[in-house]
C-alpha cells in the first residue's frame, strides 16, 4: 500500500472533483476542506484515518456545528477515502459512527399566519419589483438564488406558472468572491410552479410591458445578487416590527402553510424541488399528540362498533 498524507491527497481529490461537479459545489467542498477538514486531518496518512479518528472528529465538530454540517463533512471524508482506496493509498472501510444527541440543530423558523399577512399587506400596498420578488418567494416557496435568477420569460401567464431552472449565487474561490448564474443542481430543482391568484393579479398586466429578457426583481438585464436582496428583506422586517428570521423562512412558511392545509407531502415536495420526499417529511411534518391520538382512534374505530 502506498503512503500519502491527507494534505497532499486532498489536492488530487479536488482536482478530480472539479471535473465532476458544478463550480458552486466545488467551492463549497473547498470551503469545507479549508475551514474544517485540513486542520484536523492534514498530517495523517490516508491509511491511518480510521473509524476512531473520524468519530473523534465528529465529537469535536459537534460542539460548534449543527447536525447537517457535521454529517456533510463526514460525507466528504468518506468520498476522499473512497478515491484513496481506488488509488491504493488506503483500504475500503465501513464506518459505524455515532452522532451526539445534543448536537446543535437548526430550528425551522416560519412566519405565523398573522405575521405573513402583515408582510403580504405591506408588499401589496408598496408594490415594486423587489417587493414582487418577496411575494413570489412567500407564495411559491422558491429559494433566494432562484428568485434572483427568474426572468420575465420564465413566467407563463397563459398557464399561470413560473419555471425554475437557474440560480444566482456568490461563490468563494481563490481567496475572493464572485457572482455566478448556473442551472439548478438537481433535476428535481428544475420545476414549474403554479401561481396563486395574488401573484397573477400583479404579474399579468406587467407581462404586457416588460422586457422578456430582463430579470424580474431588478427589471434590468442584470440580476440582484442574493446578499443584497437578503439585506433588503431584513430591512423590511425591521420596518414592520416582524421577527428577524432568515430569508429562507419565506420558503419554510410557504411549505408550512401547504402542510397546514392538508396538502399531500408528495405534491409539496415536488413544488419545493426537494431531491426526495424524506427531506420534506423531516422538515415540515411533525404530528402533535392530538393528531397521533385521532389517527389511532380512526384506525381502530371498527373495534368499538
Amino acid at each position: 500500500m502506498r503512503k500519502i498524507r491527507f494534505r497532499d491527497f486532498i489536492n488530487i481529490w479536488k482536482e478530480e472533483k472539479m471535473k465532476q461537479v458544478k463550480i458552486s459545489s466545488y467551492c463549497v467542498y473547498d470551503l469545507m476542506i479549508n475551514n474544517h477538514l485540513s486542520d484536523f486531518f492534514d498530517n495523517f496518512y490516508l491509511h491511518d484515518i480510521n473509524e476512531d479518528l473520524v468519530q473523534k472528529f465528529i465529537y469535536i465538530k459537534s460542539e460548534t456545528l449543527n447536525s447537517k454540517t457535521v454529517r456533510d463533512l463526514v460525507v466528504v471524508i468518506k468520498m476522499v477515502l473512497k478515491m484513496g482506496a481506488k488509488k491504493e493509498y488506503c483500504l475500503i472501510q465501513q464506518f459505524d459512527l455515532i452522532y451526539p444527541k445534543n448536537i446543535k440543530e437548526n430550528k425551522v423558523s416560519v412566519f405565523t399566519k398573522i405575521e405573513q399577512k402583515k408582510l403580504t399587506d405591506y408588499l401589496n400596498d408598496n408594490f415594486d419589483f423587489k417587493n414582487l420578488g418577496l411575494l413570489i418567494c412567500l407564495y411559491t416557496g422558491i429559494r433566494i438564488g432562484e428568485v434572483s435568477a427568474i426572468k420575465w420569460s420564465d413566467i407563463d401567464i397563459i398557464n399561470n406558472t413560473i419555471s425554475i431552472s437557474r440560480t444566482v449565487q456568490r461563490i468563494y474561490q481563490d481567496g475572493k468572491t464572485r457572482i455566478i448564474e448556473e442551472s439548478c443542481k438537481t433535476d428535481k430543482s428544475i420545476r414549474t410552479i403554479p401561481m396563486c391568484k395574488l401573484l397573477v393579479k400583479f404579474i399579468k398586466p406587467l407581462k404586457k410591458i416588460v422586457n422578456e429578457d430582463f430579470y424580474v426583481i431588478s427589471n434590468l438585464d442584470k440580476p440582484i445578487e442574493p446578499r443584497t436582496y437578503r439585506v433588503y428583506y431584513k430591512n423590511i422586517l425591521k420596518k414592520l416590527g416582524l421577527p428577524q428570521i432568515k430569508f429562507h423562512s419565506t420558503r419554510h412558511s410557504f411549505a408550512t402553510r401547504l402542510i397546514e392545509s392538508k396538502a399531500d407531502v408528495k405534491t409539496v415536495s415536488a413544488i419545493l424541488g426537494h431531491s426526495n420526499i424524506a427531506t420534506t417529511l423531516n422538515l415540515y411534518v411533525h404530528p402533535n399528540d392530538e393528531q397521533k391520538k385521532k389517527t389511532i382512534e380512526k384506525a381502530f374505530k371498527y373495534i368499538n362498533n
